[in-house]
């Protein structure tokens, strides 16, 4: 009897092993979409929440902000935690405050309310993503990793094109409340398919860096000010210099504490993995170039040749359908190119892709923006897929939960850059736009996006040949 129980233990054992190697990637899937589906879709909404809550839409601004600053503060925590209490327990935890945040925000009656709301929605969010990951790190063999990442990629890159038009569209039909509601199904949906499936992986870990997080989560937090004063244009400059310098004060604090520390919060050695640094680097300088098309085509559609908001936001759902179509094929395209070919191509044509755009004019027929967006999708989805992967190919069990903090902490400076650096591109040629048309300053805002998406492919030569190779 003793043996029976034994081996029924094992069975049962495997079976849950199984269960989690194969349904663990949509408990990500589902915690990628929600998050990147909140982070665009309340954009095209603000404004009649504006007028609901009888305020202003610039004093609505602070939603945005209050968002992201939240985040900057909470990122750097979610790896140890995970590691101290156990993915699963703190994956729970994060969609739970994820979901109860969505719910207090759709009950808000006035901004103050509104911004504590989005508070507790932003800790939630802060971990989500970055457990679910370091979840999928620890039970995926390195050789499954692509396949991995890429599955989960496209249901973030999903919700950031499908946010804008389901929040209007939901905002107009519906109400405004309705773009928060829709968030408590699918996070129970995830809470339940954790509980289930995913790993309460626990890893050895120091005593908490408390100092180290203060300023480190401070410099991200004044970054994080400083690209949304720079995205408002350089009408603040004496506080976006004043800001930079805090910046690097708490940047150099940091390091010098990081030098004394055991075990620090971001461990700064890291970098000293080839494939994570250059991996860091390029993601960063790639999405400056690509991070603002979302912002400025719809923008240009609208204001420079007069296409209706819905047209302009419909215009996106091509390069989400093309990010989805490529997919199946990623593994292969990489296998056979390899990560260094595959990156410095890619980040070319992506650049050649804005550089056209900035050649469209009003009589442009749709079917042109159709196919470029077909286009950006395929090589947005092969730039995101192996982006993230070459990043975190070369992390072992001691450095994979640091590694992938920070990732997540670079993604998130890199859309607030992204969007930053356009708008600030495009205020500086539309300031200076006397006896141009409309459109002309988003033509020369594309083809100077372009050049720092080009650019993006030096960083990626300094890959070797065979980086990555054995992974794929």
């Amino acid at each position: 009897m003793p043996n029976i129980e034994k081996e029924q233990k094992k069975l049962e054992k495997k079976r849950k092993e199984k269960n989690a190697t194969r349904l663990l990637p949509w408990v990500t899937a589902v915690a990628m979409f929600i998050q990147s589906l909140d982070g665009t879709i309340l954009n095209t909404s603000l404004p009649v929440i504006a007028r609901d809550m009888k305020y202003s839409p610039t004093e609505m601004h602070s939603v945005i902000v209050t968002y992201a600053l939240t985040l900057a503060l909470f990122i750097p925590l979610s790896g140890w935690l995970a590691d101290k209490f156990g993915t699963r327990n703190m994956f729970m935890i994060a969609v739970g405050l994820f979901v109860a945040g969505s719910l207090c925000c759709a009950l808000s009656v006035d901004l103050f309310t509104f911004n504590l709301s989005r508070v507790l929605q932003a800790i939630g969010a802060s971990m989500m993503v970055p457990i679910a990951r370091l979840a999928i790190l620890y039970q995926y063999p390195k050789n499954e990793l692509l396949k991995t990442m890429n599955f989960i990629t496209v249901f973030g890159l999903l919700g950031m094109v499908v946010g804008p038009s389901l929040g209007g569209f939901l905002s107009d039909n519906f109400s405004w409340h309705w773009i928060f509601l829709v968030n408590v199904p699918i996070g129970l949906i995830g809470i339940s398919l954790a509980k289930r499936v995913m790993p309460n992986f626990k890893k050895a870990v120091g005593r908490f860096d408390f100092r180290g997080l203060m300023y480190f989560s401070l410099a991200l937090i004044v970054i994080t000010m400083v690209l949304e004063l720079i995205s408002t244009g350089l009408t603040h400059w004496m506080a976006i210099l004043g800001g930079l310098l805090l910046f690097n004060l708490l940047a150099v604090i940091y390091f010098i504490h990081y030098k004394k520390t055991e075990k620090p919060i971001i461990d700064l050695r890291l970098l000293n993995i080839k494939t994570l640094r250059i991996g860091l680097a390029g993601s960063l300088i790639t999405r400056l170039g690509i991070g603002g098309l979302p912002l400025l085509l719809p923008l240009m559609l609208q204001t420079g040749f007069g296409y209706s908001a819905s047209t302009a936001g419909l215009l996106l759902l091509p390069s989400a359908l093309a990010n989805v179509a490529i997919k199946p094929f990623m593994v292969r395209i990489i296998k056979a190119l390899g990560y260094r070919t595959i990156l410095i191509s890619n980040t070319v044509l992506l650049g050649l892709v804005l550089v056209i755009l900035g050649f469209v004019e009003r009589d442009t027929p749709l079917v042109y923006y159709i196919i470029l967006m077909v286009f950006y999708g395929f090589f947005t989805s092969i730039q995101m897929s192996a982006m993230n992967t070459i990043t975190l190919v070369d992390l072992d069990e001691n450095t994979k939960s640091g590694g992938n903090t920070m990732l997540v902490i670079m993604q998130q400076l890199s859309v607030s850059f992204g969007v930053s650096v356009a708008s600030l591109v495009l205020s500086f040629f539309q300031s200076d736009a006397i006896g141009m048309n409309l459109t002309q300053p988003f033509h020369y805002t594309f083809i100077c996006l372009a050049a720092f998406t080009i650019f993006s492919s030096l960083t990626f030569s300094r890959l070797g040949k065979d980086d990555g190779s054995g992974y794929v």
